[in-house]
């Protein structure tokens, strides 16, 4: 999946969080909190978007990013390592 396709994918689940964000147009220097989101929301769409990617992160992780570009550019980042880290399997 692409950096791109992961922003988009953020800000989808960020607009079922928060509904009145539908006509907003998100950028990578958006902030969730600035929003409007508070930490539960926050809480859920990142949740929402772990789960869609079946990725996983250690929570600890997800304080270091302080926008919507961060926050794509660190799962894109995880997701890319993981790919290159298991092995190929043969059939």
């Amino acid at each position: 999946m692409t950096r791109t396709e992961i922003f988009e994918l953020v800000v989808r689940r960020a607009r079922e969080v928060l509904p009145d964000l539908q006509r907003h147009a998100f950028t990578d220097a958006d902030s969730l909190e600035a929003l409007g989101a508070n930490s539960l929301d926050r809480a859920e769409i990142v949740t929402l978007v772990l789960e869609s990617l079946s990725a996983r992160l250690a929570r600890i992780e997800l304080f270091g990013p302080r926008n919507l570009g961060e926050l794509a550019d660190l799962i894109h980042g995880r997701m890319q390592g993981s790919a290159a880290t298991c092995p190929a399997t043969s059939s």
